[in-house]
């Protein structure tokens, strides 16, 4: 961990808020205080309030060589009092101009913070379409790679105030996890409330903190619940935990501890669960596919076309299509099915989904023939095709 140069953090509403509810300046300012102080090189990454308003807010990373990240939730939760709300609402215009007034000071307050320490930060506003429509995807990797190659630190939180299913994404944790695969991140640091996963309810006495995972079987058994401090985000640790495992399957290991040992995380030092990497690097298209995209329709699979694509890793010809739901276009995402309506695989189209039906079950050479040679191909090429866990 000490090794890790790029590092994506994500911090919760509940780490960033007052038990009522609103902006807590005081906790904002630790945090800046302890990833300021690590990117400046601060071998202590102490939680303190004495910014000197000194740091290298110019070139490529800190002094200390890190680069950073960060995932921010909180704009809903600091939108709360400034509109006379004692609670988050349940109706989602309500949340949306909660969000709307509580982005803007969410990162007024960041931008105030880093200035202390002479540095810049970017917001970064993201939706679901930013991270599943492929352009959008490689404009959000470039606009992240050169705010870090200009000095500024990212802020990037989901945009609550023109989204519908991002209100319930999970309060940005499996948006942290494709943000640090979309940088290519050395390490991503999960800060919660409680110091890492446990064993069960950790209020409960006897209760054990899990300090590593290795993969999915040490899990078997957990009780992951979803209970938080102030009630004032969506996340919990089932949304921490798929985090991790999306993360970990990209080659991108993860800890998961509370805000008070972020600077213990940052700087490689022991705190809280760490998730060992499962899988390797892969394409940004791929994870895109596998966790970003939201599917516009399915194929179900006959059973030898389901071997063909899980085991062999072949593509999906018309011959093994039995079935065809949704409403796609060609070069859409689209989920693979077998019979029995298991997600096996996702990948992207080349047919429209009306132009299905007729291929269904054919071979290729008899499409051809009959309708012409730009028949004559895959319904979903290899290259353009992930299978699932």
């Amino acid at each position: 961990m000490a090794a890790a140069r790029r590092i994506v953090v994500k911090v919760g509403s509940s780490s960033l808020t007052t038990a009522a509810g609103g902006l807590d300046a005081d906790r904002v300012d630790a945090l800046v205080d302890v990833v300021a102080k690590v990117l400046d090189g601060d071998g202590k990454g102490d939680v303190g309030r004495d910014g000197d308003g000194k740091g290298g807010a110019n070139g490529r990373g800190g002094a200390g060589g890190k680069e950073m990240v960060l995932v921010s939730s909180g704009a809903i939760a600091a939108g709360l009092a400034p509109l006379g709300l004692d609670r988050r609402p349940r109706d989602l215009a309500r949340q949306q101009a909660a969000a709307s007034v509580g982005q803007g000071l969410l990162v007024a307050r960041y931008t105030a913070s880093f200035a202390r320490y002479g540095r810049r930060v970017g917001q970064v506003l993201l939706t679901t379409d930013d991270t599943s429509r492929r352009a959008h995807y490689r404009n959000a990797t470039r606009t992240l790679d050169q705010l870090l190659a200009m000095g500024a630190l990212p802020i990037v939180n989901e945009n609550d105030t023109v989204a519908t299913d991002e209100i319930r994404f999970g309060d940005n944790d499996r948006l942290a996890a494709l943000v640090a695969h979309l940088v290519r991140a050395d390490l991503l640091v999960l800060l919660s409330d409680v110091e890492g996963l446990y064993d069960g309810d950790p209020r409960t006495p006897g209760t054990s903190r899990i300090d590593e995972v290795r993969g999915p079987r040490d899990l078997d058994g957990v009780s992951i619940g979803s209970a938080g401090r102030s009630g004032v985000g969506t996340g919990g640790m089932v949304t921490k935990v798929e985090a991790a495992r999306i993360a970990t399957a990209a080659g991108v290991p993860v800890v998961l501890t509370s805000a008070s040992r972020a600077g213990d995380a940052l700087l490689g030092r022991p705190t809280g669960t760490y998730f060992h990497r499962t899988g390797r690097r892969s394409a940004n298209r791929l994870l895109w596919l596998a966790h970003a995209s939201a599917p516009r329709g399915a194929l179900t699979l006959d059973d030898g076309a389901v071997r063909a694509v899980v085991e062999r890793r072949t593509s999906l010809l018309p011959a093994g299509i039995a079935a065809v739901e949704g409403e796609f276009t060609a070069g859409d995402p689209v989920e693979l099915r077998d019979t029995g309506g298991r997600p096996v695989a996702r990948g992207l189209v080349n047919f429209d989904a009306k132009e299905i039906p007729q291929l269904i079950g054919r071979s290729t050479r008899d499409l051809a023939r009959e309708l012409g040679p730009a028949y004559e191909r895959e319904v979903v090429h290899r290259d353009d095709l992930v299978v699932l866990d």
